[in-house]
């Protein structure tokens, strides 16, 4: 299975204008969210990209991707009718191919030198399957993210099966259907905001686009709980560090992030001790 596609979802009512702040990168480059974002899935052998967004964005978004501007396509959501739905809407861009897909309010870094979307790319290529990254994370994380069960891939420390997909599970749904064998106890396999999808996902997608005739929304957790139904369906954990620029201080620590894994380490750190070190003063 080769994967040269990528959708970027950015359609989000609430969410829209996260992709085009500007950060500065770890070379020390301002860059946008949504620039960083492409660079990460470029970084994965991706030759086309698509970002799916609210009508009349388009103009501000290939703004913020510069001269990567010329390598995306921009696909509309018309209506608000989900994060499964906004991913739907890229299906004639897919085309009946596999393809990456990337959240437009996250940015990554990675531990090792190949990349999240990399790390991503390479285990479905090989194992020639859907794969989602996903990170173990406390249970106070369970309202914010869709949440997978399943068992560990004998020989591997990093690779689960993936057997039930749940979106923001309540504690007692995750403790009866989500408990991972292995993992600490009030910990859960969240999602990363960064999967690589099998045709079947889109057209179970468009099935239930249809079923639903505009009633609510459409949850990519519930296509991919479907999808563990009827495919092989693994989970990559930790392939780095997600950021979430839509939280609370969600920039700044993003920002934070970036920095202290970029060119510029010694001289972000020296600020902040020194930023610390005069609030402490200030405090006595």
């Amino acid at each position: 299975m080769r994967i040269s596609k990528a959708v970027i979802t950015a359609a989000g009512r609430n969410q829209r204008t996260l992709p085009l702040q500007r950060l500065v990168d770890r070379d020390g480059t301002p860059r946008t969210v949504l620039r960083i974002i492409v660079e990460e899935a470029l970084s994965a052998g991706i030759d086309e990209v698509c970002v799916v967004i609210c009508p009349g964005d388009e103009t501000a978004y290939r703004e913020a991707a510069g001269d990567l501007a010329a390598r995306l396509d921009f696909i509309e959501q018309p209506d608000p009718l989900g994060y499964g739905h906004a991913i739907a809407c890229a299906r004639p861009f897919t085309a009946g191919d596999p393809f990456l897909h990337l959240v437009g309010d996250h940015l990554w870094v990675s531990r090792v030198a190949r990349s999240c979307a990399q790390q991503l790319v390479d285990l479905a290529e090989s194992e020639s399957c859907a794969v989602s990254a996903v990170q173990p994370s406390r249970e106070s994380q369970l309202p914010y993210y869709g949440v997978v069960g399943g068992r560990l891939v004998r020989g591997h420390r990093d690779i689960y099966l993936v057997e039930r997909v749940i979106e923001k599970p309540t504690p007692t749904e995750a403790e009866q259907h989500l408990m991972v064998p292995g993992l600490r106890v009030g910990h859960y396999l969240c999602f990363f905001g960064m999967h690589v999808l099998t045709p079947l996902v889109m057209e179970i997608l468009e099935k239930r686009v249809r079923d639903n005739q505009g009633r609510g929304n459409i949850q990519l957790s519930d296509a991919l709980n479907e999808l563990s139904g009827s495919e092989r369906y693994l989970a990559l954990a930790n392939p780095g560090a997600r950021y979430d620029v839509g939280g609370a201080y969600g920039l700044l620590n993003a920002q934070l992030a970036l920095a202290l894994d970029g060119a510029d380490r010694d001289e972000v750190l020296a600020m902040m001790v020194e930023l610390l070190a005069s609030r402490a003063g200030r405090g006595r």
